[in-house]
């Protein structure tokens, strides 16, 4: 009889044992697994998050950066337009003296100058449009175009056409050029 008891106990402690197993295993799959799964979900969108906010951090140093230079930006910009650009009252006879004295030190004829102010786009800065035809030595015309690129007043060739001139071995020169200017 004590063996059937025996064989009693370890069948309930085995019984038990299954149970406590199945018990786990329903505890791993219910619980544990759903749970992995959403912890990794969060530490995914967390590491995400993580680099979005380091990004939208080196944005910002960037943006102090640019605000800390901003004063001096804008000192840099009101000498830059107060230096090179001539106001709009001034534009046409600050053209017209740059294009002569060009013109006149590169050794080249001045035939046609028109000037056509470019409507106000709400721009800072406002476009002096200039059609210059000269004829003269290859040299002087580069000469020419040279200076104008070159010089004080922030002028921008824009086109730059060469045509056969007259007889005597000249060349002619169609420029275009804008002259930007405070309005």
């Amino acid at each position: 009889m004590r063996k059937s008891r025996r064989q009693i106990v370890n069948r309930i402690i085995e019984a038990v044992g299954v149970g406590l197993l199945g018990l786990d295993l329903a505890g791993f799959f219910a619980v544990y697994q759903p749970l992995s799964r959403k912890l990794g979900t969060e530490l995914r969108r967390d590491e995400e998050l993580r680099q979005t906010v380091r990004g939208e951090q080196r944005r910002v140093d960037l943006l102090k950066k640019y605000q800390a230079a901003f004063p001096e930006t804008d000192k840099g910009l009101k000498e830059f337009t107060a230096d090179r650009t001539p106001s709009r009252r001034e534009a046409y006879s600050t053209a017209a003296h740059l294009i002569d004295k060009v013109a006149e030190a590169a050794g080249v004829q001045l035939v046609t100058t028109v000037y056509r102010l470019e409507p106000d786009t709400n721009s800072p800065l406002q476009r002096l449009a200039i059609e210059i035809t000269v004829q003269g030595p290859y040299a002087g015309l580069l000469k020419f175009s040279h200076a104008l690129e070159t010089g004080n007043d922030f002028i921008l060739v824009r086109e730059f056409t060469l045509t056969p001139g007259a007889q005597d071995g000249t060349l002619g020169l169609r420029l275009g050029a804008d002259l930007y200017l405070t309005p």
